[in-house]
């Protein structure tokens, strides 16, 4: 028996922690943000209300008093907000801060001078209405600063690296016995299976806090897909339906793939009939639609395992799209059914 000598361990190569990234003002385009700040500033409205008015049965007279400024303020605002968010995110945050203010101020006053000229009684001193205005601008965007923290990409994809080392394992070691029966058999196929290994580990081990571009993510998808072949042969079987796909628009990374593989593990492996897995996707008006179906079987806990990788998408396409994105899972008959909805959002050229 020929003897089989072990290469020495190559040095451990301490990966540096890649930095978070710098906090940014929120897009103010986002309908998500436009809710969350109507509630906000309604909310501080109903509350100094009720500090202003002598009695419980004067806060409905104080509230109109306070809404007749605020709530023309507030709808300017997220219009001019919306419409300035480019210029201002090209700014360091400090400065974007101080223009968000400014802008706020500016509006105020504005709006005071409006309804001191056409409507004189009521309208109250401008200095309290500054006041208002900079404390309602400095809560909302010291809870946009928090908010961007807690869901920091940092924290995002040190939770997507726990979910990349519990796929990899599996995963890898069921590539390389697909790859070793093929080397004698038919070695370019094998060749190009190691080959699509290395561009999958590779996007897995990269920074993925950035979007992407839906196409290369539908290509890495592809060649997953194809190293599951290897071992399944004809019971897995895959359909695309790509044609009306926005290959240009932008998604989280990583986001097909795992659901992919959760349809392998949950809906292929466990029968020992062929098994079909449906990826739709497609663009409906300002909306990308990823729809990926899977069979599913009641009995067994073969799915035990959906949630992580489902809870994860959830937080990263939280992070990016706020409420604009969605993910809704489905059992329908003897179908799993994941529908994820992001907005069509497109690399800016210069």
């Amino acid at each position: 028996m020929p003897s089989i000598k072990q290469n020495a361990p190559a040095p451990t190569e301490t990966k540096t922690p890649s930095p978070a990234s710098p906090v940014a003002l929120p897009d103010f385009c986002n309908l998500g943000i436009w809710l969350r700040i109507l509630l906000l500033v309604d909310g501080m409205s109903v509350a100094a209300a009720a500090l202003k008015a002598p009695a419980w049965n004067g806060l409905w007279l104080a509230l109109i008093e306070i809404s007749a400024l605020v709530q023309p303020v507030l709808l300017l605002s997220l219009l001019a907000l919306c419409l300035a968010h480019r210029l201002f995110a090209r700014l360091p945050y400090r400065w974007g801060v101080a223009a968000v203010l400014a802008l706020e101020l500016m509006l105020t006053t504005l709006a005071h001078e409006f309804n001191r000229y056409f409507f004189s009684a009521g309208i109250g001193d401008l200095e309290r209405h500054w006041l208002f205005t900079a404390l309602a601008s400095a809560v909302l965007l010291g809870y946009f600063n928090l908010r961007s923290r807690a869901f920091s990409p940092a924290i995002s994809e040190a939770r997507l690296q726990a979910l990349q080392a519990r796929i990899r394992p599996h995963f890898l070691f069921n590539s390389i016995n697909a790859v070793l029966s093929l080397i004698r058999s038919d070695p370019k196929r094998a060749e190009r299976a190691l080959e699509d290994m290395a561009d999958l580990f590779r996007v897995l081990m990269a920074d993925n806090r950035q979007l992407a571009p839906l196409d290369k993510e539908v290509a890495l998808c592809r060649q997953y897909l194809d190293l599951e072949q290897l071992r399944l042969g004809e019971r897995l079987r895959v359909v695309w339906h790509v044609e009306n796909m926005p290959g240009d628009a932008l998604i989280p990374p990583l986001v097909l793939q795992p659901l992919l593989e959760n349809a392998v593990y949950h809906g292929i492996e466990p029968c020992s009939e062929p098994g079909e897995i449906v990826i739709n996707i497609y663009r409906a008006r300002d909306q990308v639609h990823l729809v990926l179906a899977n069979p599913y079987r009641m009995e067994g806990g073969h799915h035990a395992g959906n949630k992580m990788a489902l809870g994860n998408i959830r937080e990263r396409l939280q992070l990016h799209f706020d409420a604009e994105a969605s993910l809704v899972t489905k059992i329908s008959g003897g179908s799993y059914q994941v529908h994820i909805v992001v907005p069509y959002v497109k690399e800016k050229h210069a």
